[in-house]
């Protein structure tokens, strides 16, 4: 009998481990609540002042600190580490809020972030300012980016929509109020064009317009003309569409000098026009010409593009920009126009020039890991926009047929914008308008 118990207790034990270790790799959200945030949460509360102190991340304590020290506790004067103000175990990792003491900045803390990786033992450290003084360190207990999940929370809403998850755990919204213009760079099979199918995705479930501009005659958003208000699939065509737009800009403008406001949203309800999002495919389509006639054609598309990209956020017009390379070398204006779209987003590119045409010139230190990505995780990217910061974001993989379902469902609510109808695609919702019945009675 005590034969039997041993060995079942041994097979119940080498089951637990196995299950564990199963866990670990399959189901590592499960893994990281049961084994992974017990133990990081030990060992962080037993090695934090230790290890902030080795890290550099410590300060003398003031004056009347250091003497109440020593003439009341009667014990030597240790070096202050940020204070903790709050610890929290989330499903993919830690979130720690520290109160920097004087002397300590943000920048300290995430020059250590890899040091304090390895010191916890975590996937990765990155670190958010919260509020002036206070900062969050988000801990990721496994590679999140693995298997994408996108938050549950995580629903497009007043111009702001989830598109991919950071290696933290949270997830990328493109915010149209704050980013109004975006630029999206990557190689072929990096992962962009699933990049504009869930980006399309979140947009048609809000109110706004989309038009589209496919030069490559409409083989990627032509699937998606229920929803489209507009679509272009030639240069011509897409220069001509253009400058209506940048017409609609100009009658905008007019709009908001008489009421007296500066933006879209300061306007009534009654009379605010509906904001519009135009989706380029491949710029380099609209800048390369075969022959000295289109010289004139490119010009105009440039100016408009220009114009846009200068003006058109206070009047709800936003642009969103695709390609595999965009420099100097695609012709007059490419570098104005990519000085004027905040947002960056750099995906698996061929070269490291193209990386830096994307990132250096807002987040340098952003380059060497764009230039990183490696070819078996498409969808991977680097996410950057004006203020500095960065981080490594990954799409969740949408089909088109789901995208497409996605705008049949939504085709309702294509609204009703006069200056686009020369455009409006076949199969989008306003041609669907049932007519008078042809069948006797």
């Amino acid at each position: 009998m005590t034969e039997l118990s041993m060995w079942l207790e041994a097979t119940a034990g080498l089951a637990g481990a196995g299950g564990i270790g199963y866990a670990k790799v399959r189901v590592p959200r499960a893994y990281w609540a049961m084994v992974g945030l017990p133990v990081t949460l030990g060992r962080f509360g037993f090695s934090y002042r230790s290890t902030m102190d080795v890290c550099g991340l410590t300060v003398q304590p003031s004056g009347l600190r250091a003497f109440m020290t020593r003439s009341v506790a009667r014990r030597e004067v240790e070096p202050v580490p940020p204070k903790i103000r709050r610890v929290r175990g989330t499903s993919t990792g830690l979130r720690v809020t520290l109160r920097l003491p004087a002397g300590l900045e943000p920048a300290d803390v995430t020059a250590a972030s890899e040091r304090l990786r390895h010191a916890w033992g975590v996937y990765s450290v990155t670190v958010a300012e919260t509020k002036p003084g206070f900062i969050e360190l988000r801990m990721t207990g496994y590679d999140v980016l693995r298997r994408v999940r996108m938050p549950r929370k995580a629903a497009p809403h007043d111009m702001i929509v989830p598109v991919a998850l950071r290696e933290d755990g949270t997830a990328f919204v493109r915010d149209y109020r704050k980013v109004p213009m975006a630029l999206t760079l990557g190689a072929n099979g990096s992962g962009k064009s699933m990049y504009q199918r869930n980006l399309i995705k979140g947009l048609a479930q809000l109110p706004i317009g989309l038009v589209g501009i496919d030069c490559k005659r409409g083989v990627e958003q032509s699937a998606f003309a229920p929803r489209l208000s507009a679509l272009v699939t030639t240069p011509d065509d897409a220069a001509s569409l253009l400058e209506v737009l940048v017409s609609e800009m100009e009658e905008r403008f007019d709009l908001l000098h008489l009421y007296g406001v500066s933006d879209l949203w300061d306007l009534p309800d009654d009379v605010r026009p509906v904001p519009v999002v135009v989706l380029v495919d491949e710029i380099a389509e609209l800048f390369l010409i075969s022959k000295r006639e289109d010289e004139d054609r490119r010009t105009r598309l440039v100016t408009a593009l220009i114009r846009l990209a200068q003006m058109a956020r206070a009047v709800g017009i936003h642009l969103e920009v695709c390609g595999q390379r965009f420099g100097s070398d695609l012709g007059k204006g490419a570098t104005m126009l990519r000085a004027q779209l905040s947002g960056r987003v750099v995906h698996r590119v061929n070269d490291k020039e193209t990386a830096e045409m994307g990132l250096k010139d807002i987040a340098p230190t952003a380059v060497p890991a764009a230039s990183l990505i490696p070819m078996e995780r498409p969808g991977t990217a680097v996410a950057a926009d004006t203020s500095g910061g960065w981080s490594k974001i990954r799409t969740p993989e949408t089909s088109r047929d789901e995208v497409v379902a996605v705008c049949r469902d939504f085709a309702h609510l294509v609204p009703d914008l006069p200056f686009l109808d020369p455009f409006r695609p076949q199969g989008s919702s306003k041609s669907s308008v049932p007519g008078p019945s042809l069948v006797k009675p």
